[in-house]
């Protein structure tokens, strides 16, 4: 019986190419759609929300920290793929007692091509993955080497919530050409006051998890006067999947 490896070090045995697919990650969704494996997805998550109509086409399992057994048993998957940070603990237990799962753990670039690769592998897609990777490795190489300034990138409001190491967001903020202030590991708490201090020459509000508008940059500005408080798209920044095929052309728009 073939089996794999994911990037948790966990073996995964399958005895043919899937052919029922659960992806419980919206990247990941995204990625298996473009590595042609539509059909063969029978299940997503509420935030899978590309391609545009895919969740209308598929049967949502619930959210990526709350999953619906019930639902997910009705499909009868013979794959199960998601991640160690966006998905629970508990879940992807009780999930992989019954179904083969495959997990993703990513923090870089090169943890995302690597997942990329895996999934080609597992999936029978490896020259669609190939293809993929090395467009991908050719666009970030040809990012020209800037130094933009320090930037703090906030992911939530109440409690104001940072991107720090250990994170794929890093990792792309110093791709833009950022250097990150925030030298926690994860996604440490920060105050106004913690704000003040850091003085970053960048304030970076994603578009999610947590939606950053207008009114907040506003509310940002007028604390920090000395800052340029600016909306990012969260999709460039942490998702790790095929839409880092669009990473080069936001940032070289990016100011």
């Amino acid at each position: 019986m073939p089996f794999y490896t994911d990037q948790m070090k966990r073996s995964i045995h399958i005895s043919a190419y899937p052919q029922r697919i659960v992806s419980l990650v919206p990247s990941q969704t995204e990625l298996l759609v473009n590595l042609g494996l539509e059909d063969r997805l029978v299940g997503l998550t509420k935030f899978c929300v590309h391609p545009q109509g895919l969740k209308k086409q598929k049967t949502i399992i619930g959210g990526t920290k709350n999953f619906h057994f019930d639902k997910i048993a009705a499909l009868q998957p013979d794959l199960i793929i998601g991640n160690k940070e966006e998905n629970y603990q508990e879940g992807i237990e009780f999930l992989e007692k019954k179904y083969p799962v495959w997990m993703s753990d990513i923090y870089t670039l090169e943890d995302a091509l690597e997942m990329m690769k895996g999934i080609g592998e597992i999936t029978g897609t490896v020259a669609q993955a190939d293809n993929l990777i090395h467009e991908i490795s050719q666009d970030m190489a040809s990012l020209a080497a800037q130094n933009k300034g320090t930037a703090v990138y906030l992911i939530w409001k109440d409690p104001l919530m940072a991107a720090g190491l250990q994170t794929f967001i890093h990792d792309m903020l110093g791709r833009t050409g950022f250097t990150n202030l925030v030298q926690e590991p994860r996604y440490p708490e920060l105050s106004m006051e913690d704000l003040k201090k850091l003085s970053p020459d960048f304030l970076l509000l994603s578009s999610e998890p947590f939606p950053f508008k207008q009114k907040h940059i506003d509310e940002f500005a007028a604390q920090l006067p000395q800052t340029h408080v600016q909306l990012v798209d969260g999709e460039m920044f942490s998702w790790y999947g095929s839409r880092l095929r669009c990473f080069k052309e936001y940032v070289n728009k990016f100011t």
